[in-house]
């Protein structure tokens, strides 16, 4: 059901194979303008290899173009315009739709083999906050679109769970903590004692030696130490699940940073026993060759993030035997990971090929990146819970005798603020509004939601009951429907390959758009004889907008 495909083909075979068919693919264009037809073909290129006036090879070929689904083929200007056969094309792919149902759009790519995930990965004892909201949708989106292009995904929430940061705290902790206050607002207290400890360090440096010395108790083992950083963990997961059930995230794994505490020494004497090593001030290094060197051990003997990260990849190829490796974490580590898949190279893994830093940008507040260090910190459970109430309010005012109202008002909520960052492009920062985040009109989540809802209020008073029969859409309104769902496939393809959420979320605003232009424009129950098709288009529509909103991690209600 692919009909630029198709149209691909068909232009190889007349061209006697003069250009390759994925070239030809890249050159098919969909015109600016409906009367310039449904796809066209450029020949100006050909020109220039074949000698002839492009207006010469575009007459040439529309003449030898044959398919029973084009209604007509026309060489204009240099061009070759094709004109889909509207009802005929409309009922093969609605009939896709419909019996395919959330399977429409399935890939094989990925074979049933193992995509590993690294994603989210909060900080211990620190606050959820929207700084790692983008890591955690993004991640949870490209998870869900790869099980749609057939690999198993494996969620890995790599959580910041050591370093020296637990010695500050321990000494916050000691200094000016009550257990009661912790226990009743774990995170939050915990990071009231954390801005407090870097206050008071700028005025008295034994702090800082103090929170080293704790800390090096901590990697030693002391009983107190280890107690408390095991309080710390408890409470903080106990925090962070709350909020990924909020927004209906899992993960597979919670292994995080002293996990591979165990596993270090192993990567350092691999890297010895091959020579890659080099002492650089009494640190342990590995040069690079155009990259800066990637320091393995601190001239103290303290190993790295690098070190940490080498034994993670190695343990997940070996727990996994992932064929891909993603890591969704922000632009500022790129270097990181360049070093960190040279040095796997160097030691002559070849399954570092499948390795992936997934960058994203920022989200800034008041055009500056949110220091949790400094208190100047968005809690996401916070803008979650806001989002929530107003979708509330919302549905209150529009729909009061809605029954679920409260499950709904959650659904729309928290898909407002996962929509808001999954439309933008990842590589982009993205400026905190509240405002704009939980706006129910526009390019929004709800937008799509209400859509949804919508199409599917429709079905429930037309009675629409799904049938064999074959269906006929005679409405030219509805053309641009029919188009829009064909691309569903394509648009996945193109998000995995490209490791990019925003192409699912920019297709159901599309979507959306057009099914909303349809309703406003055509009678849809209201003429018995047609009905049944023009519901069995409405079906078509709801089946890929929810599938569409699952893959980005938003609930599709069927009311609003």
């Amino acid at each position: 059901m692919n009909f630029k495909n198709d149209f691909a083909d068909i232009l190889f075979q007349a061209l006697d194979g003069q250009l390759e068919k994925n070239k030809l693919l890249l050159m098919i264009e969909k015109p600016k303008f409906e009367n310039m037809g449904d796809m066209a073909f450029p020949c100006f290129e050909l020109a220039k290899t074949l000698r002839r006036p492009p207006h010469n090879i575009a007459a040439e070929l529309a003449s030898k173009i044959q398919y029973p689904l084009f209604e007509k083929v026309e060489s204009v200007n240099g061009y070759v315009n094709v004109f889909l056969n509207k009802q005929k094309v409309s009922s093969i792919v609605i009939k896709k739709v419909l019996s395919d149902k959330n399977h429409y759009g399935d890939l094989n790519i990925g074979n049933d083999q193992v995509i590993t995930i690294d994603f989210s990965s909060p900080n211990i004892a620190k606050p959820f906050s929207m700084g790692h909201l983008r890591s955690t949708v993004i991640g949870n989106a490209l998870a869900l679109i790869s099980e749609k292009c057939g690999y198993r995904s494996i969620r890995i929430n790599h959580l910041g769970d050591w370093g020296t940061q637990f010695g500050k705290l321990i000494v916050a902790y000691k200094k000016w903590g009550r257990e009661e206050d912790v226990k009743q607002q774990p995170i939050k207290e915990l990071l009231k004692l954390y801005v407090k400890f870097h206050d008071e360090s700028e005025k008295d440096s034994q702090l800082v030696d103090d929170a080293r010395l704790w800390f090096k108790k901590l990697e030693d083992g002391d009983e107190e130490a280890t107690k408390l950083w095991v309080w710390f963990r408890e409470e903080s997961l106990k925090e962070f699940s709350r909020i990924y059930e909020l927004m209906g995230i899992q993960f597979d794994s919670y292994q995080g940073e002293a996990f591979y505490n165990d596993k270090m020494d192993r990567v350092v004497q691999i890297l010895g026993e091959m020579n890659l090593l080099e002492e650089s001030e009494g640190a342990q290094i590995v040069p690079l060759d155009e990259l800066p060197p990637c320091l393995i051990k601190k001239s103290d003997g303290t190993t790295l993030y690098a070190t940490r990260d080498l034994a993670a990849a190695i343990y997940r190829q070996e727990t996994y035997q992932f064929i891909q490796s993603l890591y969704v974490v922000g632009n500022e580590q790129t270097l990181h990971f360049k070093q960190l898949f040279a040095v796997l190279e160097k030691m002559g893994y070849k399954w570092q090929q499948g390795m992936k830093h997934v960058p994203f940008g920022m989200m800034l507040k008041d055009g500056k990146k949110m220091s949790t260090r400094k208190g100047k910190v968005v809690l996401l459970e916070e803008v979650l819970n806001d989002a929530i109430s107003l979708a509330l309010k919302e549905i209150e005012k529009k729909n009061p005798k809605l029954t679920s109202k409260e499950k709904v008002a959650c659904q729309v909520g928290t898909g407002a603020v996962i929509f808001h960052d999954l439309k933008n492009y990842r590589q982009n920062d993205i400026e905190f509004s509240l405002k704009e985040m939980l706006k129910f009109e526009g390019e929004t989540g709800p937008y799509v939601q209400y859509t949804y809802a919508r199409a599917s209020s429709l079905l429930r008073k037309g009675k629409f009951v799904e049938s064999n029969q074959v269906v006929q859409i005679q409405d030219v309104e509805a053309w641009s429907i029919v188009t829009t769902l064909t691309s569903f496939p394509n648009i996945i393809k193109r998000a995995i390959e490209e490791y990019d959420p925003s192409q699912i979320a920019k297709y159901v605003i599309e979507l959306a758009r057009e099914f909303n232009k349809y309703y406003a424009s055509v009678r849809i129950i209201d003429d018995n004889v047609l009905k049944q098709d023009r519901l069995s288009l409405v079906y078509a529509v709801t089946i890929v907008l929810k599938e569409g909103l699952r893959l980005l991690g938003l609930q599709a209600p069927e009311e609003m």
